[in-house]
């Protein structure tokens, strides 16, 4: 499977990029207990979001709480012109 480009927008307007890896797919199917596969048909917010989180928390770039995360992203989409398809 490919990396997953997604892109974060904050509830202050600012936007940041992520690329979710293997680490973040694998912690994914971990957290949630389903294959990443099944974005291609269930796709829902909180996944979007849990990964974006785990590239930033991976990266270092947090160390926040996902919960506490979640408080200040308005949403988190797959970058346009990427596929999640491996």
């Amino acid at each position: 499977m490919n990396p997953i480009d997604l892109t974060i927008t904050y509830l202050d307007g600012t936007e940041e990029s992520v690329s979710a890896v293997a680490a973040d797919l694998i912690g994914f199917e971990s957290h949630f207990d389903i294959s990443i596969a099944r974005l291609e048909k269930d796709l829902r917010l909180t996944y979007l979001v849990f990964m974006a989180w785990h590239v930033l928390k991976r990266t270092k770039k947090t160390e926040e709480p996902f919960e506490v995360f979640t408080e200040r992203v308005a949403g988190v989409s797959q970058a346009s012109g990427k596929s999640s398809k491996g």
